[in-house]
C-alpha cells in the first residue's frame, strides 16, 4: 500500500491501496493507530459510504455483492496477487477503525446527482462507446503485469484512457481535494484513503499541483 504524508495546513496521511486486495486492507487499522488521525475520509460518495457501514459494518452478515462483468474481470485478474474481497476491504477496515477510535470518517467523492452530472458534462457519446469497447475488451483480457499495483494502474489507464474520461477522473479528484481541504479546518491530523490509481493525482492536488 502506497502512502505519503502531505502538509496542507493539517498533516494529511494519504493511503492508496488497491482496490479490492485484502493484503492491502490488512495494515490499514495499525497505520492509522500510529498516526492517529483527528478524521479519515475516503474516497467514496456518502452514498457509498453509507452503504458499507449499514451493509458490512453493522450488518451480522455480509450480503451476497452482484457484480457487474468488467468488475468481475477486474477481481479475476486480480486474484493472482493474493485474496480479493469485495467490496473494497481497505476502505472497511478505516470505517471500523474510526468506530473503535470515535474517529469521525467522512466519504470525500461527489454525491451521486453531482457525480452523475460530472459524467454528463465530460463523456459524451463517443466518448461512452469507446469505454464501453475499452471495458468489453478488457474483459476477454485483462492485463497481466507483474504486481498488483501495476495491475490497478494498468487496469484504469486502459478503461479511462480517452480524453473525456481523463476530464471526468480530474473533476472528481478536484473535488475530493476540495473536501480533504474543509475537513482540514481545525484539525491537526487526517488520513485520507483513495483507490491506488487516484493515489499520483490525488497527492498532486493536495500539493497544490494540477490532477494528473
Amino acid at each position: 500500500m502506497i502512502r505519503a504524508t502531505i502538509n496542507v495546513g493539517a498533516s494529511v496521511l494519504l493511503l492508496g491501496p488497491v482496490r479490492g486486495l485484502l493484503a492491502d486492507a490488512v495494515p490499514v487499522a495499525a497505520t492509522l493507530d500510529a498516526f492517529q488521525p483527528e478524521a479519515v475520509g475516503a474516497g467514496v460518495a456518502a452514498e457509498e459510504l453509507g452503504g458499507l457501514v449499514e451493509y458490512f459494518v453493522e450488518s451480522a452478515a455480509d450480503p451476497v455483492v452482484p457484480l457487474a462483468p468488467t468488475e468481475l474481470s477486474e477481481v479475476k485478474g486480480l486474484v493472482r496477487f493474493g485474496e480479493v474481497r469485495v467490496p473494497n476491504p481497505a476502505f472497511l477496515e478505516a470505517i471500523r477503525w474510526g468506530r473503535a477510535a470515535g474517529v469521525p470518517v467522512t466519504a470525500l467523492d461527489p454525491g451521486e446527482e453531482e457525480a452523475a452530472d460530472l459524467f454528463a458534462e465530460h463523456i459524451g457519446y463517443v466518448e461512452l462507446v469507446r469505454r464501453t469497447v475499452r471495458e468489453h475488451r478488457l474483459g476477454r483480457d485483462p492485463p497481466k503485469p507483474s504486481s498488483a499495483e501495476a495491475f490497478a494502474l494498468d487496469w484504469d489507464r486502459s478503461i479511462g484512457g480517452g480524453r473525456g474520461s481523463r476530464r471526468l477522473a480530474a473533476a472528481r479528484d478536484g473535488h475530493l481535494a476540495r473536501s480533504v481541504g474543509a475537513l482540514a479546518q481545525g484539525r491537526r491530523r487526517l488520513a485520507v484513503l483513495v483507490d491506488r490509481e487516484r493515489f499520483e493525482s490525488v497527492q498532486r492536488l493536495l500539493q497544490g499541483g494540477p490532477a494528473a
